[in-house]
């Protein structure tokens, strides 16, 4: 998968899936079980279970359209913060909030929703990339002038969240770029690392609200997480500043992804190297503020 090499990996998952056969594991972490038994989708009433984290659903729910016009009927058992959002994809299905419990309704085969580039054995060249593919209400722009509304995530989830994090005070070159005006969109526990006056804070916890704003900002830049892959889904501008040893889904040696068209990827060169990703941010930045010559339109609007 880091090489691209998809179709190797799928044949590969044939194998594993085979050798598994029917046997399923309820006690594993949710994140860790695989669903789909190699049943195919065609005519029958599918049930998509979001069990992985918030981002990767909203990466992963592009693939519900393709999966419903193949389905006789298509349930999503997603995360409720995540269902008013998802309600603004065309043609996504029914959706339900995910529980502790059992899903509650009749289903002929089902899937983790993070299954589906291997039932559906998307490549790199295959994958669905159309966006914005999430709709949030288009928001009224707000004035700031000639400045550069930039909205900035430095803390991860808790996956992995001290690789993936930015530690606060390694991005004080960001504070005083001229023309460069930074919305706080982080939120939680990482809020008290930031000292007044460093930001304007503009975060919400609720998604939909989030979105919104979002859509209010020429570009967003955040850490490997739920923001990052929202604004991707949104077809924002977006930067995406990664750990040298980033996750599958970004490649090896891209600075751009067919993922999301409208991402840019920032690599650490070195383990823990925040330093220098900053520091190039930092410059892009000066750059793309210098030469601004208006507010860019809202592609989700």
């Amino acid at each position: 998968m880091l090489r691209g090499e998809w179709d190797l990996a799928w044949r590969i998952s044939d194998a594993v899936l085979h050798q598994r056969g029917d046997a399923q594991d309820w006690h594993r972490p949710r994140h860790l079980q695989a669903i789909w038994n190699g049943t195919p989708l065609d005519g029958r009433r599918v049930l998509l279970r979001c069990y992985h984290g918030l981002g990767d659903t909203i990466q992963f729910i592009r693939f519900a359209p393709i999966v419903k016009a193949r389905a006789a009927e298509l349930t999503i058992w997603a995360q409720e913060a995540l269902i008013p959002l998802l309600r603004t994809m065309p043609n996504g299905g029914r959706l339900l909030p995910l529980h502790n419990g059992t899903p509650e309704f009749a289903y002929d085969v089902d899937a983790e929703i993070m299954e589906l580039p291997h039932i559906l054995r998307v490549t790199p060249a295959t994958l669905p990339a159309g966006i914005p593919y999430l709709f949030p209400p288009a928001p009224i722009r707000p004035r700031h002038g000639r400045k550069l509304a930039v909205g900035l995530v430095w803390r991860a989830g808790d996956w992995n969240f001290a690789q993936r994090s930015v530690p606060f005070p390694a991005l004080a070159p960001l504070r005083d770029i001229p023309g460069v005006a930074l919305h706080i969109l982080q939120r939680g526990e990482a809020l008290r690392d930031c000292p007044g006056g460093f930001g304007i804070p503009a975060g919400r916890d609720d998604i939909l609200e989030a979105a919104t704003v979002m859509c209010r900002l020429d570009l967003v830049i955040s850490v490997d997480t739920m923001p990052a892959h929202l604004a991707g889904a949104l077809g924002l501008p977006v930067w995406t500043l990664l750990a040298h040893e980033a996750d599958w889904r970004w490649m090896e040696d891209r600075e751009d992804t067919p993922w999301y068209p409208t991402m840019r990827l920032f690599r650490q060169p070195r383990p823990g190297d925040w330093s220098t990703v900053i520091t190039r941010v930092a410059a892009e930045l000066r750059q793309l503020a210098a030469r601004r010559n208006g507010p860019q339109a809202c592609a989700a609007g």
